[in-house]
């Protein structure tokens, strides 16, 4: 028998593929070479190949890197910074108060810390809106991270580029320089429709549309923002959306908490996709999301975390524990948001979300190599009964052993391997004393 060379074998672990016929595999293992998974399958199937490197799951659970739909990576410069207050609020008296002082080294510093929180805890890619997304998409690379970033558009002037006019500019910049690269994709992203005018949401969709781009918006997040819209414009933000033609299925909207039948009818009808984030919209009290109705009506829906500002943390596992829980108590049914469904949000259903169903979200031969072992040999995850459940409702973000990112291991053992932790940690406490003292 010809002997196989391939770069990485990850074994001797319960294989969650996240496939369209969610394949489970009890004692499996995973070959990679170069950035993609070339073979999988059992264990004891693997003796033809030959790795460079072996990586021992020990029992463990082996599955696709989780996908965080929608974050705001640099607010990690302001986690904990004013908790407690209603969105417009924390926005107007808080966020975009320090968000002013913001310059792209303080923005990379940022994303770094938030790379590395997200690595440790199981993300292999995610989705930013934020100011100078150049700076955040340096920092998800030199972090091996898969992201999907853009710059955040609104009509007032940015503390980036100044006047919307050299936004759009600005994000026609990050289209050409990222265009052919292995991890960054681009997304055009104006905030929302409460802060942004029709000509500019229809310009971004146009230009969305050109480079066959996701367009990703904050919408419906707040009954207040519902509100403010249909007196406005006499329509809902989705309706008003739909009016403008800006509904397609390359739209993210995130959030979609206030909703109603119609709204959601449009979201299925367009192929809209969603972005749940439950903990933000539960810290800022926004409401639930209708996500049981919106999985029943077809709507594809990922997870996301939101920024550190609004949720504190990075974990997609908090998330997931709090959307199925969630959603349970809210419906008076303990069988909505199964385990399984929660991890397919989580994993395969967050990479369509974004554009990369093609390319990760799940274990197949032929995607990227971007996967996780968890460490099921703690007192917490013992017995195991059911992966999927474990998963949601047991493993925490420091279960998490190994990454794997487009073939490369990024962390082993608990330990990042493409930064200095210590160092990235440091550089985000002198930002923090920099905020206080007002600079």
């Amino acid at each position: 028998m010809q002997t196989k060379s391939v770069d990485i074998i990850v074994l001797n672990g319960t294989v969650l593929t996240m496939d369209a016929q969610e394949t489970l595999m009890m004692n499996g293992a995973v070959a990679i070479k170069g950035d993609k998974i070339v073979a999988l399958g059992p264990a004891d199937a693997f003796s033809e190949f030959k790795a460079k490197r072996i990586i021992d799951a020990h029992g463990g659970i082996i599955m696709p890197g989780l996908v965080n739909t929608h974050t705001h990576a640099s607010m990690t410069c302001f986690r904990g910074l004013a908790d407690d207050l209603p969105l417009m609020t924390w926005l107007n008296d808080y966020i975009f108060p320090a968000e002013s002082k913001l310059d792209e080294e303080r923005v990379y510093r940022g994303a770094l810390l938030a790379c590395a929180e997200m690595i440790l805890s199981g993300i292999t890619c995610f989705c930013d809106m934020y100011l100078f997304e150049d700076a955040v998409a340096r920092a998800a690379k030199d972090a091996g991270m898969r992201a999907v970033v853009g710059e955040v558009l609104y009509d007032f002037p940015s503390p980036n580029y100044g006047p919307l006019e050299k936004g759009f500019a600005y994000t026609e910049m990050l289209i050409d320089k990222w265009k052919d690269d292995e991890l960054i994709n681009i997304a055009v992203e104006p905030h929302s429709t409460y802060l942004c005018a029709p000509d500019l949401l229809k310009r971004a969709s146009i230009l969305a549309l050109k480079h066959d781009l996701p367009l990703v918006i904050h919408v419906s997040e707040t009954r207040n923002e519902v509100d403010l819209i249909k007196d406005k414009y006499g329509l809902t933000p989705v309706g008003f959306l739909e009016d403008l033609g800006v509904l397609s299925p390359n739209l993210l909207a995130c959030h979609c908490v206030v909703l109603t039948e119609e709204d959601i009818s449009l979201l299925h009808r367009f192929n809209v996709k969603v972005s749940h984030n439950p903990e933000s919209n539960m810290k800022l009290a926004s409401g639930i999301a209708p996500i049981p109705e919106l999985l029943k009506e077809g709507v594809c829906v990922g997870l996301g975390t939101d920024g550190c500002a609004s949720n504190n943390n990075l974990d997609i596992f908090l998330e997931m524990d709090t959307a199925a829980k969630l959603h349970k108590v809210n419906t008076f049914d303990p069988t909505v948001m199964d385990a399984r469904t929660v991890v397919r949000m989580s994993t395969m259903e967050g990479a369509k979300a974004l554009g990369l169903g093609d390319v990760t979200g799940s274990l197949e031969i032929g995607k990227k190599a971007d996967l996780i072992v968890i460490d099921t040999k703690k007192p917490h995850l013992v017995p195991m009964y059911n992966p999927y459940s474990h998963v949601v409702y047991a493993v925490k973000g420091s279960d998490v052993a190994a990454s794997i990112i487009n073939g490369k291991v990024v962390m082993e053992d608990g330990r990042l391997l493409t930064m200095d932790m210590d160092n990235v940690m440091e550089d985000l406490r002198k930002i923090a004393q920099q905020i206080r003292n007002g600079d």
